[in-house]
């Protein structure tokens, strides 16, 4: 049997477009507020929302998170209620 290899544009014919969840720094939440927000809404573990608030911090932008548009939608509105910055892009 031949594999066939998947390119870009298959994955978009296909409907299964990525999306990713991008959190933006601010100046207002410390570190501990980001990292429980993305313990509780994203299902990170501490290790991971740790390092995701320090590339926040230092870059002003992380992917924080990649799936179906309709879920990370809720998780940015959750992010974005708790005052964080946050908003899903295509990829």
């Amino acid at each position: 049997m031949k594999e066939k290899i998947l390119n870009k544009e298959d994955k978009l014919k296909s409907g299964s477009e990525s999306n990713s969840l991008i959190l933006y720094n601010d100046n207002i939440n410390t570190f501990d507020h980001v990292i429980k927000s993305l313990v509780e809404v994203c299902g990170h573990d501490p290790f991971q929302a740790e390092q995701c608030a320090f590339i926040v911090h230092f870059k002003g932008k992380c992917d924080i998170k990649t799936g179906m548009i309709e879920v990370l939608t809720a998780m940015s509105k959750s992010l974005n209620a708790k005052g964080l910055k946050s908003r899903v892009e295509s990829l």
